[in-house]
């Protein structure tokens, strides 16, 4: 087995398994709002404080490993999810503890995901790079269908706490594995070395920040949906008297793995032609998507779990593909603090999706009704539309 396969599999597996812990209070959002209460901006922020932790902490983690190996920062990312997710689990009450905890998870995958990437392509510059990039950020959506799939069955069977206990559980076998990787030295300093946190060198890399700018508006749709996906759905069932089909968390682990496909996809066909142009078209599908599905929420439900398929693999289709371009744009040296801004702007926009989501949806009856999750769909579609702005005027000089 090559050298690439190995590391692509440890590596993968290191964040889907960190992941499971991410989407749990989404999976989870229907019970919190029978036994916590809380608003739909009040549930959107706790959505959105995950990724704000996130935000707060991706910047110093990820240009830490253009100093240190990656496999520290992963080894302490995963312990901190596994910490966080254990609080959660034993003492959320609310909202307050909610975000507390929430947020710290935040900081924790903000020290495995870019880390991880980066511990991956230090550890092999091949022929292949690229692909084996694909199929890490497509491992993302494989951990959000765990995520899904195994919260959800866990809580219908023990209740809420357990299911999260899973996800710190899984994050601790995430830290083991991670321990195992093997060590690499520190990786040479840029031509002209900058103080750790000094970024004024990738903000110049306008062909980067194309690909940059174009995360985090991706991001921002990605996870305004990903967020608010199983309420929606069980908004539609509801509106079919005696209408039956797959449950709510069900779906959105399908829809995990039909993105996680996409993405690879994606991501081969981006490299086979003009990348820019092939995630514009992309990113244009998903807005026009976003514009949709929302107001359809009063079809048949067998007919919402299609356009709900459809839309997921649409709106991942240009990931893998958006970060891939970022590392190949990166100036030698400064992959990491590349990564990080990349990461930064990508979970700016994860956190003010769900958050705009929730405002959306409060602002125009509270989802009780199709026009109001039509409107909110549409909201996140509006987003989409300045990816493709960015990539022309930046990433296509």
């Amino acid at each position: 087995m090559s050298r690439a396969v190995v590391l692509s599999t440890v590596l993968c597996l290191i964040l889907a398994f960190a992941l499971i812990d991410t989407f749990a209070f989404a999976a989870l959002l229907p019970v919190f709002f029978g036994e916590w209460g809380l608003t739909n901006t009040e549930a959107g922020w706790i959505a959105g404080v995950y990724f704000g932790g996130y935000t707060v902490a991706v910047a110093v983690l990820v240009s830490l490993t253009d100093r240190i190996d990656a496999r520290r920062v992963v080894i302490a990312g995963t312990a901190t999810i596994f910490a966080a997710a254990a609080g959660f689990a034993l003492f959320a009450e609310g909202l307050w503890t909610a975000l507390l905890f929430r947020a710290l998870s935040g900081v924790g995958l903000a020290g495995t995901y870019m880390p991880g990437l980066r511990a991956l392509v230090d550890r092999y510059d091949g022929a292949h790079q690229p692909r084996t990039v694909a199929f890490y950020t497509a491992t993302f959506s494989l951990g959000t269908a765990l995520s899904f799939l195994l919260v959800g069955w866990i809580e219908a069977e023990f209740g809420w706490r357990p299911a999260v206990a899973a996800g710190s559980a899984a994050a601790l076998a995430a830290t083991g594995l991670a321990a195992l990787l093997p060590t690499v030295k520190p990786p040479p300093p840029p031509e002209t070395a900058t103080r750790l946190l000094d970024f004024r060198p990738v903000l110049a890399n306008r062909p980067a920040m194309g690909y940059v700018l174009g995360y985090g508006v991706h991001a921002w749709e990605l996870f305004g949906l990903r967020s608010w996906l199983v309420v929606f759905l069980a908004f539609s069932l509801g509106l079919g008297a005696g209408a039956g089909g797959p449950a709510p968390t069900t779906v959105a682990s399908l829809c995990a793995l039909v993105a996680m496909a996409a993405s690879i996809a994606g991501a081969e066909v981006a490299a086979r032609g003009d990348r820019p142009r092939v995630i514009s078209m992309f990113m244009l599908a998903s807005a026009a998507m976003a514009g949709a599905v929302g107001f359809a929420a009063a079809l048949p439900y067998a007919w919402v779990v299609v356009l709900v398929l459809l839309y997921n693999a649409v709106i991942q289709a240009d990931s893998a593909a958006l970060t891939t371009g970022a590392v190949q744009a990166a100036e030698e040296g400064r992959r990491g603090a590349t990564l990080a801004i990349h990461s930064l702007v990508g979970f700016v926009g994860a956190a003010l999706g769900p958050l705009a989501v929730g405002v959306v949806l409060d602002l125009s009856g509270g989802g009780r009704t199709v026009l109001s999750w039509g409107l909110a769909f549409a909201s996140m579609g509006v987003v989409g539309l300045f990816g493709p702005l960015a990539l022309r005027v930046l990433a296509r000089r």
